[in-house]
């Protein structure tokens, strides 16, 4: 059994979703039938877009992170939880017994809920990011000793995972433009409670008012507006603050234009490259669309899992991001009781507003604010579970960077959802366990009775009166 979730990690770590997600979406075009031909170009393209999204983060990343890490360092900031990013905490997810345990399970668990029509959400497309569920299954396993209460940890969250996940796969596909798809990942996904919440407060306190999108930014403020010239302003200014006391050198501006550039250039490539990677999943919506006409429009409408790499770069969504890095920063400093500094996660806070950015249909002022909301209520989470993760990561070796008491990750161990699961579980209490276990059903069944109708609401919450026109005109 060992060496199947052996070679299971060693094809994830040696494909990853730019080639797993192709492979899945090829598959899937033959069972609906579509011809070889088109279903390899299907897949193709997904795996084209896929790698000219990490290619465009992976090239960005290396130019605003060292101005990030200047901001922190500038301020003389000394929190004793050192952020050191997703990418080290998914190493120490796939390093525990437990986590393996996890990614074989996930896999048969996952693909039997989409078979038996549990779910409409095809989660094992994006294999990768279950290291969010067996990072926190490490850390009960560590806590507590007890094996089976981490596993059934593991795979709560996944259900809670898949029920969230349902209720924002038509926003999400509709607001960033990819037929038939969404985001799985859990700690993206785990926002949406909070962002539904904020949503509607913003809305009644009247934000809708101000509109901050990008569309309308553009209409008012002419060639100012544009995502790019948006992208290169908030980018220098970005690049000046982490400059600030670098600014008598050479050296100092040129980083501080190359951040402006560099993001305006974001702006500008990324919705190039998700034009091939949405039309991947034209052919197999078409399918769909005839299979509902066969069968009286009761076809099954199902979405599939993709890598959160595909909304980053959107103009709102990277804007909020860049926008909340300084912000996040200062709060970590005010907030009472706070020990959590955010640092090399920072420049992954595009990825965590998925679940927030299409609720306001791109509205970035109450994205900022909902977006602020949810990593300040993080940064207390983070705090109160740094230790168990620092004892996991240290456990499996890693060591802990220099003027570091505990590490964390801000994109991972923010997830306000499997951090109250995780919460209720470490307590060992079955009363918590049974309960968390019984809201998820109530929940479940809601879902299932009402998901049209809540869906119905996301969509008149986000795009206001172009709802009632859209409603008219379909109509």
């Amino acid at each position: 059994m060992q060496n199947v979730l052996d070679t299971l990690s060693n094809i994830m770590d040696a494909f990853g979703a730019s080639i797993v997600v192709p492979v899945v979406l090829f598959i899937i075009c033959l069972f609906m039938r579509l011809p070889v031909k088109k279903a390899f170009q299907s897949a193709l393209n997904a795996g084209i877009g896929l790698i000219g999204f990490n290619l465009l983060i992976g090239a960005y990343t290396p130019i605003v992170t060292p101005t990030v890490e200047r901001m922190v360092e500038t301020t003389g900031i000394n929190l004793n939880i050192l952020d050191t990013g997703w990418q080290a905490t998914s190493v120490v997810a796939y390093s525990t017994e437990v986590g393996m345990i996890f990614l074989g399970l996930g896999i048969i668990l996952q693909t039997l809920l989409f078979v038996t029509k549990y779910t409409n959400i095809f989660m094992p497309s994006d294999l990768w990011n279950n290291y969010s569920f067996m990072l926190w299954g490490s850390m009960l396993f560590i806590a507590t000793g007890n094996l089976w209460l981490a596993i059934l940890l593991m795979v709560v969250t996944n259900l809670y995972t898949l029920v969230f996940a349902e209720l924002l796969s038509k926003r999400w596909s509709t607001y960033y433009g990819y037929p038939r798809t969404t985001i799985v990942a859990s700690h993206d996904v785990g926002a949406l409670p909070l962002g539904l919440a904020m949503d509607w407060i913003l809305t009644k306190l009247g934000a809708n008012k101000v509109r901050w999108s990008p569309e309308n930014l553009q209409n008012k403020l002419g060639f100012l507006g544009e995502a790019t010239t948006l992208g290169l302003v908030i980018g220098l200014i970005l690049g000046l603050v982490g400059n600030f006391t670098n600014l008598n050198t050479l050296e100092g501006w040129g980083e501080a234009t190359m951040v402006g550039v560099a993001t305006a250039a974001i702006m500008a490539i990324f919705p190039r490259i998700s034009g091939i990677f949405a039309s991947a999943f034209t052919s197999i919506t078409d399918a769909s669309k005839k299979t509902a006409k066969s069968s009286a429009g009761k076809g099954r409408v199902w979405y599939l899992g993709i890598n959160d790499a595909a909304g980053y770069g959107e103009s709102a969504t990277l804007l909020t991001g860049m926008l909340l890095i300084p912000t996040i920063i200062i709060l970590s400093v005010v907030l009472p009781g706070n020990q959590a500094l955010p640092m090399v996660d920072l420049i992954a806070i595009p990825y965590m507003l998925q679940a927030i950015v299409p609720l306001s249909n791109g509205n970035i002022l109450k994205a900022f604010i909902s977006g602020a909301v949810y990593l300040s209520i993080g940064l207390y989470l983070v705090t109160a579970v740094a230790p168990i993760f620092t004892e996991v990561a240290t456990s499996v070796g890693v060591s802990l960077p220099a003027g570091a008491v505990m590490i964390f990750s801000l994109a991972v161990m923010t997830n306000h959802l499997a951090g109250l699961l995780f919460l209720l579980f470490l307590t060992q209490n079955p009363v918590w366990v049974i309960l968390s276990i019984a809201v998820y059903v109530v929940l479940y069944i809601v879902v299932r009775l009402k998901k049209e109708a809540i869906q119905t609401y996301m969509e008149r919450q986000a795009l206001g009166d172009e709802f009632e026109e859209q409603k008219a005109i379909n109509s």
